[in-house]
């Protein structure tokens, strides 16, 4: 049948009233996730990102691999994350160094309050540890030797959250530290064992074993509440600077301008995860505790922390590596 001149006119200028049909839009994830993580092998944060792997591989169906990028008080790590696509094929294991760098390395090359959030995973006291044979008992008893005889304290690095923390304790206390930094928290620990050092401020999860073990003894942890790992531990406001008590964190981030969504989806991937009872027995065990947070309470904190940290960097005259 023969449609009439005037009826395929009026169809063709219905069909040119009609939206444009979009390709649809790829289901993600279609292919393997890199993480990258800004630090050595080892360490909690570098536990953590991967428990984070394991727990997202699983959840989302695609391997999503651990890519180690240490060096530059991680801003090497940072910048290649911060360089790629962002399409939610790379992501980053941050922590609370993203809210201190920007304070201590001009000219980064990047934005370190830039990245998109998705999930603070863990919040990562930090914790006074001493040899177990330290005479003192407490840490004011600690403070009155320190005072005849400057200490000498390690830290895992140079602009460091414990860095910070060792700056503002030594001027609080009247004392004479020495900062001792280090290329990671093991070395500064190996020393302090050795009796190389007269104390360390760093990551609880890296001498929890050994304060259990009756090797070190604990002095302070950093947060206002006590912690699961090591209830015993007076916090810095119990011992009189809560004025100065400081969290850690760490978590994923990805690059500028990630799709909220995907963010959104990796976030709930990653806290389901963390919380299953194999990983989160592994977390206890580092002495840190998966958060039940969103996105934006971790782009909150970390603009929050850089505000506070770059008044003590500007005191202090603390520059990075």
């Amino acid at each position: 049948m023969t449609v009439p001149f005037a009826t395929r006119r009026a169809l063709l200028a219905a069909t040119l009233a009609l939206p444009a049909l979009r390709p649809a839009r790829a289901a993600w994830p279609e292919r393997t996730i890199r993480l990258i993580v800004p630090v050595a092998p080892g360490g909690s944060q570098d536990i953590v990102a991967r428990l984070s792997a394991r727990a997202l591989t699983e959840a989302l169906g695609q391997t999503v691999q651990v890519e180690n990028v240490p060096g530059g008080g991680s801003n090497i790590g940072y910048a290649a994350a911060a360089r790629a696509a962002p399409d939610g094929y790379t992501i980053l294991a941050g922590s609370d160094t993203l809210s201190i760098t920007g304070a201590v390395t001009p000219r980064l090359g990047f934005d370190p309050l830039g990245f998109a959030p998705i999930h603070r995973s863990v919040r990562v006291p930090q914790i006074f540890v001493v040899r177990a044979d330290h005479p003192a008992t407490d840490f004011a008893s600690w403070v009155e030797a320190a005072r005849s005889r400057p200490p000498a304290v390690g830290t895992p690095g140079n602009a460091s959250l414990a860095h910070l923390l060792v700056e503002q304790l030594s001027r609080a206390t009247d004392t004479n530290w020495t900062h001792v930094p280090y290329r990671g928290g093991a070395l500064a620990v190996n020393d302090l064992l050795a009796g190389q050092l007269q104390g360390v401020v760093i990551n609880i999860g890296a001498v929890t074993d050994h304060v259990r073990g009756g090797r070190l003894k604990a002095f302070w942890v950093s947060p206002d509440a006590r912690t699961t790992a090591l209830p015993d531990v007076p916090t810095l406001r119990e011992v009189g600077l809560g004025a100065f008590s400081v969290v850690g964190w760490h978590g994923l981030v990805a690059p500028p301008g990630t799709d909220p969504a995907i963010a959104a989806r990796i976030n709930a991937a990653n806290r389901a995860g963390l919380r299953r009872p194999d990983i989160a027995e592994r977390l206890a065990g580092l002495g840190v505790e998966p958060t039940d947070e969103a996105p934006e309470a971790l782009s909150e904190a970390i603009r929050a922390d850089a505000a506070r940290f770059a008044e003590v960097v500007r005191r202090f005259g603390i520059r990075g590596e």
